[in-house]
């Protein structure tokens, strides 16, 4: 060890021995709320995001909408996706460790959610067996995503406290379709990932 890395060190070990305990700090900023479909559905909308408001025995015909509209007749789902939520009429094919080629030529996804943030209109994946691999919501160009309003909550610290619980698993955050904007400040689509995002919010009867 070197002389200057030794004095660093003693200089460490000198400022710490007479150190106060170390006080958790006093968190004035608004910890909580009270979570709002109507919140996320207008922050998802101003991204560029399609929104789609349901009650849970709807699920399977907002689905169908939604494909429709997009003109997709068949998306990719994770293994847990629930088997209630599909339409019939359309083609689901369950990724089982599909190769990124295959993902790639696909016309998107379908998947659920860990936690949405109604404040940022953030919705977070921590790759569940409801969610998928991270390649499954990266790689296709468009994503499907339902939403329950019991995993909404309306500030960022509260969405920390949820997905806080997932320590050791890969997470994603989506605040709306990728894009991002290059040099010249000309906004680029699909850059990180799907540049088309639809959500569907299933609402409490």
């Amino acid at each position: 060890m070197s002389a200057a890395k030794r004095e660093i060190l003693r200089r460490i070990r000198d400022a710490n021995s007479g150190s106060a305990t170390v006080r958790e700090p006093v968190r004035q900023y608004r910890q909580s709320g009270e979570a709002s479909v109507e919140a996320l559905a207008e922050k998802l909308r101003d991204y560029g995001a399609g929104v789609y408001l349901c009650a849970p025995d709807e699920i399977p015909a907002s689905i169908r909408r939604a494909m429709e509209e997009r003109a997709k007749s068949s998306l990719l789902i994770p293994v847990g996706l629930p088997a209630k939520w599909l339409p019939s009429g359309s083609t689901f094919i369950v990724d089982r460790g599909l190769g990124h080629e295959a993902i790639d030529g696909s016309e998107g996804a379908l998947t659920g959610c860990t936690v949405a943030i109604a404040s940022t209109g953030t919705i977070v994946l921590c790759h569940s067996e409801t969610e998928g691999r991270r390649a499954l919501t990266l790689i296709p160009d468009y994503h499907l995503c339902v939403v329950a309003q019991d995993q909404i909550v309306a500030s960022v610290p509260e969405g920390v406290r949820v997905f806080g619980r997932f320590q050791g698993s890969p997470m994603t955050m989506i605040s709306g379709p990728s894009a991002t904007s290059d040099i010249e400040m000309k906004r680029v689509k699909g850059v990180h990932g799907p540049r088309t995002l639809d959500v569907i919010l299933v609402a409490r009867t």
